[in-house]
This record gives C-alpha cells, sequence and structure tokens, in this order.
C-alpha cells in the first residue's frame, strides 16, 4: 500500500473515531435530560462530560437508578470509543506518515519561496544524472515525479527539493514555483509527456529556457515547435560518445575531466558579461588580465547573436551580451567573480 493510501486510510479512521466520540457526547447529553427532567442541555452536555473524561465531579443532580445504568453504560462505550481513537493516533504517527506529510508540507512552502531555480520533470536514469550534476554545481533543483518510488528515490539527496504529481499539469508546475524559475528539464521517457510538459511550461513562463529529453528523432521538432530550447537524445549522445573514445580518446577524456569538474583544481566557468564592472565593458579581453592574476584562460565567447568565437582573440572588446567561458583553478573562482564584478 502505499503512502498516500495509508494517508488516507489513517485519516479516515480517525475522522470515524472522532465522529463517535461526538456522537457519544450528544447520546449522553441527550439522554440525562431524557431520563431526568431536572437536566436542562447544559447539565446533561456537563455530566457526560465528566463521566467520559473520568475526571469524577460530583453530578450536577441525584442520579436515579435508570440514570445510574446509563452512566455505566456510557462510561463502558467511551472507553471503548477512547481506545479506538488512542489506538488510530498511534498508528497514524508509528506509520510515519503524518512525519512525512508534515516534511512534505514544509518543503512545499520552501519551494514557494525561491527563486532562480531548475526544475527537473522526471527521476529516471538521465533527470537523476542531470539533478545531481546541477547540485554539484551549486543550484537549486526541485524534481517532480508522479511515481512515489521516484520520490522515495529523490529523498536520499536531501539537497534536493521535490513535489510528487504530474508535470503536465499546470498546478503541479506551479508549486514548483516555474514562475521564478530560470530553467526546466523535462526527462521523461515518454516523448508525448515531454511535449506537454513543454506546452505547459512555456505557456506559464515565456522566459524560462527549457531544455528536453526526446527518444526518437522525429520528436525533435515537435517539441522545439512546443518551445523547448535545446533538445537532447541521450541514446544519440552515447553512440557519438562511444565512437570519439575510439577515435579521439584522449580528447574525449579531456574534456569529460573538465565538463565533470573531475580535474582536480580545474573548472570550466561561464560568465556573462551582464555581471561584469561598468569599468570592463568597452575594454578588450587583454585589458581584462586574467591571465596574470588568476591564471584563467578564456577558451570561447558566445557574442550577442548567439555565434562562438573559439580562442577569441585578445583584441576583441567586450559587450553586455556576450558570454566568457572561462577555465580556471577552483580555489581562484571565487576572488575571479569577486574582481570582474567590482572592477578591482
Amino acid at each position: 500500500m502505499n503512502r498516500q493510501k495509508i494517508w488516507e486510510e489513517n485519516v479516515r479512521t480517525i475522522s470515524m473515531a472522532v465522529f463517535f466520540m461526538l456522537l457519544a457526547i450528544l447520546l449522553g447529553t441527550f439522554g440525562f435530560m431524557y431520563l431526568d427532567d431536572a437536566y436542562s442541555f447544559i447539565d446533561g452536555l456537563y455530566m457526560t462530560v465528566i463521566t467520559i473524561s473520568t475526571v469524577g465531579f460530583k453530578e450536577v443532580h441525584s442520579l436515579s437508578d435508570s440514570g445510574k445504568l446509563f452512566t455505566v453504560f456510557l462510561i463502558l462505550i467511551s472507553f471503548g470509543i477512547f481506545g479506538y481513537l488512542a489506538s488510530s493516533v498511534t498508528r497514524f504517527i508509528l506509520d510515519g506518515v503524518f512525519r512525512r506529510n508534515l516534511k512534505d508540507y514544509r518543503i512545499v512552502r520552501k519551494i514557494e519561496k525561491i527563486k532562480d531555480h531548475v526544475i527537473v520533470c522526471g527521476f529516471g536514469r538521465n533527470g537523476r544524472q542531470a539533478s545531481l550534476e546541477l547540485i554539484a554545481h551549486g543550484e537549486i533543483v526541485v524534481v517532480v515525479d508522479s511515481k512515489e518510488t521516484a520520490i522515495d528515490r529523490v529523498r536520499e539527496f536531501p539537497e534536493l527539493l521535490f513535489i510528487q504529481g504530474d508535470a503536465t499539469r499546470e498546478e503541479v508546475l506551479d508549486m514548483a514555483n516555474i514562475s521564478s524559475a530560470k530553467a526546466l528539464i523535462t526527462a521523461i521517457p515518454r516523448d508525448a509527456e515531454n511535449v506537454y510538459v513543454v506546452l505547459t511550461a512555456r505557456e506559464m513562463n515565456a522566459e524560462i529556457k527549457i531544455i528536453s529529453r526526446s527518444s526518437h528523432s522525429q520528436s525533435d521538432n515537435k517539441l522545439k515547435r512546443a518551445g523547448a530550447d535545446n533538445v537532447i537524445m541521450p541514446d544519440r549522445l552515447g553512440g557519438q560518445q562511444m565512437a570519439k573514445l575510439v577515435a579521439q580518446p584522449d580528447i574525449v577524456e579531456f574534456l569529460d575531466n573538465i565538463l565533470l569538474q573531475s580535474t582536480k583544481g580545474v573548472k570550466l566557468e561561464e560568465i556573462s558579461c551582464q555581471s561584469l564592472a561598468d569599468y570592463f565593458i568597452g575594454k578588450s579581453i587583454q585589458e581584462l588580465n586574467v591571465r596574470d592574476q588568476f591564471g584563467a584562460n578564456i577558451i570561447g565567447l558566445k557574442d550577442t547573436e548567439g555565434g562562438y568565437i573559439y580562442n577569441p582573440s585578445a583584441n576583441i572588446v567586450l559587450d553586455r551580451g556576450y558570454y566568457l567561458f572561462v577555465m580556471i583553478n577552483k580555489e581562484e573562482v571565487s576572488n575571479f567573480k569577486r574582481y570582474l564584478s567590482s572592477g578591482n
């Protein structure tokens, strides 16, 4: 039985116990009023509560024999109801469902407050790898998956936030705070579902960057028409990677070591010129002087038209719309970024 069904069953059981308790109170109240005309509604309610709770206060009026028998009956049924309620609440707590649902609620509340996060739809092999890689790069990640088994795997990584639900539904993406997200990766195995996710996400946030998995090449155009910025075919990439490992093994391993952050002390950083201090805009790459100060190498540049320049000339003048691709020692990254943003 999955966690949602256990939750529903426990809530139903506790609700039933509370209903019987209220029914016993009403039965006791009107029972005392029926057996003795001297009892008002308040008197009957008072007698019922002190009887059920066994606190032992003195009765409002002396009880007749029938009243005493009714009181015995009321005590017996109240014990049964109390036992039923106590066992239901205990099972509810021991099952761990309450604690987990409380934790899930706190996660949802946390997601409402974050921004510039990445939403990953689907926590299969590709979604899991993407999520862990994003965490390694310091990104905030919200995983969306409808399967409870997948969510249980997500729980193994405390850094990951999550929403259990169908990513094709607007209310689920809204819970993932898509309006404040900077990117969405949909890695669901079925292309049709990925198309729906892309359509829904693009409609809800026109500015978000969307990357979609594709299992079949004929789905590429559909996903791009739906609004995906990039479409990735894992099988195609895997085949290309294996072929290149035969033809150019050292180059592939060199690039993998850099991109996967496994080369000791070396990191490839993407720097948006939007973050540069005004002092550097209009200056040349040479005037940045990052090689002498930080041992950094600018190995690539993306211009305002989306074109890429590899090993850019030192004479290129920087523009706000440019992106720089920099290879740098990990220890220098924070100082390097501080230098670029401050100008000194």
